[in-house]
C-alpha cells in the first residue's frame, strides 16, 4: 500500500479536515486543525506531502520519526499539528487495513464507555447562569467546564474577583454535589492571581482548574498545585511528551490535556498519558475541535487506564455519517475499524470556506492586550 495525495477541506466553524489518498480504496482520516492559523498548517501539511507521497502508510512510527525529525526545526503548535493530523489519518487507515479499531491495535480498550463533559457559556459576560442551567437541567453529562474570567490584569480587584467567586458558587448551587464542574481560565490569570481565585473556589470543589497560568511555566503550576487542594490541569498548549516532561516529572499538575490534533497524534498523546500514569496524573484529552479529532480522542481514551475524562464540542451531527451518541454522559467505545468514522460528504459541501477564521481578541480598560 503506497500514500498517493494528501486532501484538505476547510470546514466551518474553523476545522480542518484531511483526507491521506491511497493506491487502494482506503482513505484517511486526520484533522490538523490549528485555531485562527487553519491556513499556515494547512502549508505546513503540504509541506509534509514529498515525504510521504510514495510511502507504505502504515509505517506510522518511521513516518512520524521522518516529519517530526528530517526538518531540522520541529515543535511548536504549527509543525506539530501539521504532524498530528497525518499520523491521525496513517492510524485510521492502518485500522481500516486490518479490520480493527484503533484501540485494539493500542493494546485493546480498558472501558467500555467513555465518561464526557460538556462546555456551558462563562466570562464577565456570558449569561453562564442560563447557559448552565438549561446544560444541568438535561442532564446529559456528569461533568461540565466554564470559565469564570475573561480579560484579566495581573492583579485585580476584589470586586472582579468575587464575580468569578460568584459565578463559580452559582454553577455548583445549579449543579448539586453529584455533577463534577471544572473550570478553565485560559492562561489569563497570573501566578498571584490564580492563587489568590484557587483558595476562593476551594468551597466549591472543581474538578480541576485549567491552566491558571501560560503554558511553559512549570515552577509556577508546582507552586500553585502546592497552595490549593484543587487539581490543577494543563497541557492544549504543549507540544509531544518533551514538552511534557518536565510538567510530569515535577507533579506540576494533577491532570495533563494534550491535544491530539497539536501534540503529536494518537501514538503520542499515548506515550504522554503512559508518562502521566507513572507519576500518577490523570489524563484528560483537550478537544474543542471537530469530530475527526474527537474521534482520535476516543480511541485512545478506551486504552488508557488513567482516563479522566474527554472534552468535545460537537459530536459530528452534520459533518459524519453516523454521529456519536451520548448516554448517560458516556459515549460507547467505537467498534468501526479505524477511527470509527466515515464523514458526510455531501454534508460537508455547505460547510466548507476558506478558512480564514480569526482568533478572537481581548482588550484590558486601558487598551492594552489581554490573554485570549
Amino acid at each position: 500500500m503506497k500514500i498517493t495525495s494528501l486532501e484538505l477541506l476547510h470546514v466551518k466553524p474553523r476545522w480542518v479536515f484531511l483526507k491521506v489518498h491511497t493506491d487502494t480504496d482506503i482513505v484517511g482520516l486526520g484533522e490538523p486543525s490549528l485555531e485562527g492559523r487553519a491556513l499556515t498548517v494547512a502549508q505546513a501539511v503540504k509541506e509534509l506531502e514529498p515525504m510521504l507521497l510514495g510511502e507504505d502508510p502504515r509505517r506510522i512510527e518511521h513516518l512520524w520519526q521522518r516529519m517530526y525529525r528530517q526538518t531540522f526545526y520541529r515543535g511548536g503548535p504549527v509543525l506539530t499539528s501539521a504532524l498530528s493530523g497525518v499520523e491521525q489519518a496513517l492510524w485510521d487507515i492502518l485500522g481500516k487495513s486490518l479490520g480493527a479499531p484503533v484501540h485494539q491495535l493500542l493494546g485493546g480498550r480498558v472501558r467500555d464507555r467513555v465518561r464526557m463533559y460538556g462546555w456551558t457559556k462563562g466570562g464577565k459576560t456570558g449569561n453562564y447562569i442560563e447557559d448552565f442551567m438549561h446544560a444541568v437541567g438535561e442532564r446529559a453529562f456528569t461533568a461540565y467546564k466554564f470559565s469564570p474570567v475573561e480579560a484579566c490584569r495581573y492583579l485585580e480587584t476584589p470586586a472582579q474577583m468575587q464575580q468569578a467567586v460568584d459565578m463559580m458558587a452559582g454553577a455548583r448551587k445549579l449543579a448539586g454535589p453529584d455533577i463534577d464542574i471544572a473550570v478553565d481560565m485560559h492562561g489569563r490569570t497570573t501566578p498571584a492571581l490564580s492563587k489568590r481565585l484557587a483558595k476562593k473556589f476551594e468551597p466549591y470543589d472543581p474538578l480541576f482548574i485549567e491552566e491558571p497560568v501560560l503554558p511553559g511555566d512549570t515552577a509556577a503550576l508546582k507552586e500553585l498545585s502546592r497552595a490549593t487542594t484543587i487539581p490543577i490541569a494543563t497541557g492544549e498548549r504543549l507540544y509531544t511528551r518533551w514538552d511534557f516532561q518536565d510538567v510530569i516529572h515535577a507533579q506540576a499538575v494533577a491532570v495533563v490535556q494534550p491535544d491530539l490534533s497539536h501534540a503529536g497524534g494518537v501514538f503520542e498523546a499515548r506515550k504522554i498519558a503512559a508518562m502521566a500514569e507513572s507519576r500518577h496524573i490523570a489524563f484528560a484529552p483537550h478537544c474543542p475541535l471537530g469530530p475527526v479529532a474527537l474521534a482520535a480522542c476516543l480511541q485512545v481514551d478506551a486504552c488508557t487506564p488513567n482516563l479522566l475524562a474527554q472534552e468535545h464540542v460537537t459530536l459530528g451531527v452534520g459533518y459524519l455519517k453516523q454521529p456519536f451518541e451520548v448516554k448517560a454522559g458516556y459515549i460507547d467505545v467505537p467498534t468501526a475499524p479505524g477511527l470509527g468514522i466515515e464523514l458526510d460528504d455531501e454534508a460537508l459541501q455547505d460547510k466548507l470556506f476558506a478558512g480564514d477564521w480569526q482568533t478572537p481578541t481581548f482588550e484590558l480598560e486601558d487598551g492594552s492586550i489581554a490573554e485570549w
